[in-house]
């Protein structure tokens, strides 16, 4: 497939794309950020339970630098990491340059470059899907998915201290309860997880939160989180592609 999409999807327009302040700004930081969350595999794990990825293809929607790829990669069959900021798209492409069966092509949520009914798992990884608004991006994903594929989708638990908290306070419009009643309406489950985020120094943990939050909120944030480590909630919704006739 690496041919055929990258032939067909050689510019990408880079309309309606949300931007991520975060790691478009600061990849660096972000590469420490990535390093630090669930280091103990929690959301891996309870991927790994809903959808199982071994020997199937994978999508990983807004894949910014390609972390998760490699990840992916070990057991697939097939990786591609869709990412629409075009720095983003060259680091993750010099990151699984080695992995044979991965690649990374340039376009966003709404208009994935790949074709119908080509991956067995699309995966979304706090990118993109934010509750309410994120219609486009699901019915793409269900267009490229196979009857019986998931769509998982991994966002952060905004109910859940202390990470939800800073969330909710830095912005203030995002209602959490609001959001998964969102993906409950659209027929996802939810299982809810706890990730322990644990820092080499200390200077990491407080560049990342200052990286995540408004400075008051990173302040704050900072001041909250003695240590190395903190727990970050989160939530994994997971819906299946029907694998046949779906009657009224």
């Amino acid at each position: 497939m690496k041919g055929l999409v990258r032939a067909a999807w050689a510019a990408v327009r880079p309309v309606d794309v949300l931007p991520s302040p975060n790691i478009w700004h600061w990849p660096e930081v972000y590469e420490v950020e990535n390093r630090a969350q669930d280091v103990d595999g929690a959301i891996w794990r309870a991927l790994r339970e809903e959808c199982d990825w071994a020997g199937r293809d994978v999508v990983d929607v807004g894949c910014g630098d390609g972390f998760h790829l490699p990840v992916f990669a070990r057991e697939a069959r097939t990786v591609t990491g869709v990412e629409p900021h075009p720095p983003l798209v060259r680091r993750a492409r010099a990151r699984v340059a080695e992995v044979p069966n991965a690649e990374v092509v340039a376009g966003p949520a709404q208009r994935l470059p790949l074709p119908d009914a080509s991956a067995d798992v699309v995966h979304a990884r706090t990118a993109y899907f934010f509750g309410p608004g994120c219609e486009p991006g699901l019915r793409e994903a269900d267009r490229v998915l196979r009857p019986g594929g998931a769509l998982a989708i991994v966002d952060l638990d905004g109910l859940a201290a202390p990470y939800g908290p800073w969330l909710c306070a830095d912005e203030p419009r995002y209602n959490p309860a609001e959001v998964e009643r969102f993906f409950a309406d659209q027929g996802f489950s939810l299982c809810r997880v706890r990730a322990l985020w644990r820092f080499e120094k200390r200077e990491d943990l407080e560049a990342v939160l200052r990286i995540e939050f408004s400075e008051a909120v990173a302040e704050r944030a900072v001041a909250q989180t003695p240590g190395l480590s903190f727990e970050v909630g989160y939530r994994v919704h997971v819906r299946r592609k029907p694998a046949g006739i779906v009657l009224p």
